[in-house]
C-alpha cells in the first residue's frame, strides 16, 4: 500500500507541473501581448508592462491551481486505465476508493495554498494592479507620450509626437506639436527638448532650434516662425480617486461591511478551494477510460463536468449579488450537488466493477 501511494503521489506531482507550466505560460502569453498592446497606445509605460504582468499573473493563481489539481488526478489515472496499470491494482484486491487517500494527500496541500491564495494574496495582487494602473491614468500628457507614436492631449487641444526619448538626460528627440488656440491651428517641430519644473511647481515641456506654424487650415496663408527656446505650459492631471472594487477588499473587510456585492464576492473566494477539492475527487472516476473504446468521451465529459461546475459558481455568485438566493444557500448548495453527482458517480463505478468481478 505504501508504494501504491508513493508512486500515485509522485506522477501527481510530475503530472500536475507540467500542466501548471503550461497554464501559467498560456496565461503571461495572452496578458503579455495585450499589455504590449496597451503600452504601444500610451495607456502604460513599457517599464510596467512586467509590474502588471506580475499582479495579474499572480491574481489567476488561485484557477490555474485548481485547473491544475484536476488535470493532474485525471490524466495520471487516464494512463493507469490505458496502460491497463489499474486492473493490476483492482486484482490485487484495492477497490476504487482506495484512490481517495493519495489523492487527498496530493490534493489537500494544493487546496490550503488555493485557499490562501484566494483569501488572502490575491486580493493584494489585484489592489496592487489597480493602484499602478491609477497612477498611470493620472500621469501628464508628457509623460504619457510614447516614442513613435502620436498621442493627444487629455483635452484634445494638442497631439504630441516624438521620434526619439533619452531618459537618462530627460531630453526628447524630433518633437511635433499640434495645437489649436483661438480657431488657429499651430504646428511645432524642434530638433530637441526637454521637461523642466519652474519655482512654483509648474511644469514646461521645453523646446529648442524649431519652428512654429500658424494659419488656417485650407488655407495658403500661414506665419512661420522659429525660434531657439519655446516653453509650453504642461496641465496636471488631478489624482482620480478610484473606489476600490470588491475583488480588491481584503477578506476582513468583506466580513466586517456585509452588502450583497461582499457576501458574492465572499461566495467566490470561499468556494474556489472547496471547489478544487472535489474536482479532485471528481476526477477519481472521471478518469475511466476502457482501453479498447479510447479515452476521447471521459475527457470531453470532464471538461464538461469542469466548465459546468466553474460556471455554476459564478451564476451563485450573482445570483448573492442579485440578492436572489442567500449567501449559504450560494456558497454549500453548488458544493452540495457536486458531492451528490461524486457520489453517484463513485456507486455506479464501483457496481461496475462489482458486476465484472462477478462475471469473473
Amino acid at each position: 500500500m505504501k508504494i501504491f501511494r508513493q508512486s500515485l503521489v509522485r506522477e501527481f506531482a510530475a503530472t500536475g507541473a507540467a500542466a501548471f507550466i503550461v497554464l501559467l505560460g498560456i496565461t503571461v502569453t495572452t496578458q503579455l501581448v495585450r499589455f504590449l498592446g496597451l503600452a504601444a497606445g500610451g495607456s502604460i509605460t513599457f517599464s510596467g508592462v512586467f509590474a502588471l504582468l506580475a499582479f495579474t499573473s499572480f491574481s489567476y493563481l488561485p484557477v490555474l491551481l485548481s485547473l491544475t489539481l484536476f488535470i493532474a488526478v485525471l490524466m495520471s489515472l487516464s494512463r493507469g486505465y490505458r496502460d491497463s496499470e489499474m486492473i493490476v491494482w483492482f486484482s490485487s484486491g484495492l477497490s476504487l476508493t482506495a484512490w481517495i487517500r493519495p489523492v487527498l494527500s496530493f490534493a489537500v496541500p494544493i487546496v490550503i495554498l488555493i485557499a490562501l491564495l484566494s483569501l488572502v494574496l490575491s486580493p493584494w495582487a489585484i489592489t496592487k494592479s489597480d493602484e499602478f494602473r491609477g497612477y498611470m491614468d493620472n500621469r501628464d500628457d508628457v509623460s504619457q507620450v510614447t516614442p513613435g507614436v502620436f498621442r493627444e492631449s487629455r483635452h484634445n487641444e494638442r497631439v504630441f509626437f516624438v521620434e526619439n526619448v533619452s531618459e537618462g538626460d530627460n531630453m526628447v528627440a524630433n518633437v511635433f506639436v499640434s495645437s489649436t488656440q483661438h480657431s488657429q491651428t499651430g504646428v511645432m517641430v524642434a530638433k530637441r527638448g526637454f521637461l523642466e519644473t519652474a519655482d512654483n511647481g509648474d511644469r514646461f515641456l521645453v523646446l529648442l532650434n524649431g519652428r512654429r506654424y500658424e494659419g488656417l487650415p485650407g488655407s495658403a496663408e500661414y506665419k512661420v516662425s522659429e525660434f531657439e527656446r519655446y516653453a509650453m505650459r504642461i496641465d496636471v492631471r488631478e489624482a482620480r480617486a478610484s473606489t476600490p472594487s470588491a475583488k480588491s477588499l481584503p477578506t476582513l473587510d468583506l466580513l466586517n461591511h456585509p452588502n450583497s456585492i461582499h457576501r458574492g464576492e465572499l461566495a467566490w473566494r470561499i468556494g474556489l478551494p472547496l471547489s478544487a477539492l472535489v474536482l479532485a475527487l471528481l476526477a477519481i472516476p472521471l478518469s475511466f477510460v476502457n482501453p479498447r473504446a479510447g479515452r476521447s468521451l471521459n475527457l470531453v465529459l470532464a471538461i464538461l463536468v469542469y466548465m459546468i461546475y466553474n460556471n455554476v459558481l459564478s451564476i451563485a455568485q450573482a445570483w448573492i449579488v442579485q440578492q436572489r438566493i442567500s449567501l449559504p444557500l450560494g456558497l454549500w448548495g453548488v458544493h452540495a450537488a457536486m458531492l451528490l453527482i461524486l457520489a453517484v458517480l463513485f456507486f455506479r463505478r464501483l457496481t461496475l466493477f462489482s458486476v465484472f468481478r462477478y462475471l469473473k
